[in-house]
């Protein structure tokens, strides 16, 4: 058994697994790992993060995750939670199935339509799903993980109290950063969100 700890990250639409090295120095007590985990269905990604959250759980003591954006999403469903003993989440996604409808609404397709098509092609990001918008309707997040949250005052995907909503719900720390953006990538941007971690590490 190895004594130290393992930090899986887990990226957003169009990331990958090198962005863990970011993390690196904030975590440099423990392994960071990044999944590049191929496709955003969770029923597809899901099985991947559950696989590799089981290997590392056998080689490590501790295991925690960094879940951004909809890295977040799909760890949440991907039945791991019992088996993480801390998780940061940042610019989560924590309403897909609202996400999924204003996007629709957006592009102006109905419920019927694409019931009726199965996928219709979207104006921004991946085709619109009657398979996806079923399942998150089916599966409503189950999250017992001790969790911390980054969110961005200007989060274009989601709404600050559906995001405030989920963590009271799940009693976890919610942090705004002024003035942010759902993808944190600026100078300023990473240096907030770097305190940030590094604050949640001494509390947690």
């Amino acid at each position: 058994m190895n004594t130290r700890r393992a930090v899986l990250y887990l990226h957003g639409l169009g990331g990958s697994a090198a962005e863990a090295e970011h993390y690196r120095p904030l975590f440099s007590d423990c392994d960071v790992i990044g999944l590049d985990y191929h496709g955003i269905a969770p029923w597809d990604a899901g099985a991947e993060i559950k696989e590799k959250v089981e290997k590392l759980r056998s080689e490590y003591e501790s295991v925690a995750l960094i879940g951004n954006s909809l890295g977040a999403f799909l760890a949440m469903h991907a039945g791991v939670d019992s088996r993480l003993d801390r998780a940061y989440f940042i610019s989560p996604v924590v309403d897909m199935e609202s996400l999924i409808l204003s996007g629709m609404a957006r592009d102006g397709v109905t419920e019927e339509m694409l019931k009726e098509k199965g996928s219709v092609p979207a104006s921004i990001g991946p085709a619109h799903s009657w398979d996806y918008l079923c399942y998150v309707r089916t599966h409503p997040v189950e999250w017992r993980v001790p969790t911390a949250i980054l969110y961005a005052e200007h989060d274009g995907l989601m709404p600050y109290e559906t995001v405030a909503a989920f963590a009271k719900a799940h009693r976890a720390s919610l942090t705004v950063m002024p003035d942010g953006e759902h993808w944190f990538h600026t100078e300023e941007q990473m240096r907030f969100l770097d305190e940030w971690l590094l604050k949640e590490r001494r509390q947690g």
